[in-house]
């Protein structure tokens, strides 16, 4: 039935974007109308254990504050994106610098220079400046950042005294790297690595961004290093660890809050979901991803424990 649910949902949504494109920018005088505060808000999740954690957090903040609230997974940004723009839902968990070029690449076209950058406060004034046509406000970012990031086995880092990919570099090691097959014309991934800090990429394996086929090539010798994230909960049960990106390669991918201004664009909404921001960091988004994709506990269970634990439901 959840199944059947979910179809008739995204069938619906594929329907009302498909007739509409941007309905906010074909109606800029909303834009500067006074900020919406709905009593009932729906909070979207991209369908991956983060997000669904991060979802789950928010409702649950709302809910204290006195909304009520209800949840829609919609795997495909294609997707979710338009939804929020025209209402369907409210409130969405992004991050920062891959929403700036996502809604960059819709406004001026896939080959758009990036925006997103390392730099956090450039990447938020890009992406605010961006929202603000198609009716969306971003909230403050908090402390947690869901970056790239490079890993390799633990006794390998030990044995040749690696912490960063400073390190990595200056030791002039042969480094065959697991990650996806875009690996290898990302600025982020292959060409910076070696530009920036002078890795001696020999080839990139294509297994994925954080698979478990990835993991096992590195566990296993066949290839030296894998792309993952910061976040990652499961480097640890493969014998692995992350190599500190001190160069700053990678963009400030920080957890932030977009909301539907006029029904969410509050100031009491702004207040429930931030303060999540005193709290949440990279280390325990990491841990509660753990305890759902490796303990198999429910998100909106992690999600509760970890708010009455920090003092922020009772």
């Amino acid at each position: 039935m959840r199944r059947a649910l979910t179809a008739v949902v995204l069938l619906t949504l594929l329907t009302i974007t498909a007739c509409t494109s941007g309905p906010s920018l074909e109606n800029r005088g909303q834009v500067t109308a006074s900020p919406g505060d709905s009593h009932h808000l729906t909070i979207g999740s991209a369908g991956f254990t983060e997000s669904d954690l991060l979802a789950q957090m928010y409702a649950q903040l709302l809910n204290r504050a006195g909304y009520r609230t209800s949840l829609l997974t919609v795997n495909n940004r294609e997707l979710y994106e338009p939804a929020l723009e025209s209402g369907q839902i409210d409130i969405v968990p992004e991050y920062a610098a891959t929403f700036a070029d996502w809604l960059n690449a819709k406004a001026h076209g896939a080959d758009a220079e990036p925006v997103g950058s390392p730099d956090l406060g450039r990447t938020m004034t890009a992406l605010r400046r961006l929202a603000a046509p198609r009716g969306l406000t971003v909230l403050p970012p908090g402390r947690a950042v869901d970056q790239n990031a490079f890993a390799v086995r633990a006794d390998y880092a030990r044995r040749h005294g690696l912490a960063t990919l400073s390190d990595l570099g200056a030791s002039k090691l042969k480094v065959r790297l697991a990650a996806g097959d875009e690996c290898v014309r990302r600025p982020y991934c292959e060409p910076g690595l070696k530009k920036v800090y002078g890795i001696d990429i020999t080839g990139v394996d294509p297994k994925g961004v954080g698979t478990t086929q990835a993991k096992r090539a590195v566990q296993e010798g066949r290839d030296q290093m894998l792309l993952t994230t910061t976040t990652d909960a499961t480097l640890d049960s493969f014998g692995l660890v992350l190599l500190a990106d001190d160069r700053h390669l990678q963009n400030a991918d920080y957890v932030v809050p977009v909301v539907n201004r006029s029904r969410a664009g509050s100031e009491r909404v702004a207040k429930a979901l931030g303060r999540l921001n005193d709290v949440l960091t990279t280390q325990d988004l990491a841990r509660l991803n753990q305890q759902v994709d490796s303990w198999r506990r429910l998100p909106s269970d992690v999600a509760r424990a970890y708010l009455k634990d920090k003092g922020l439901l009772t």
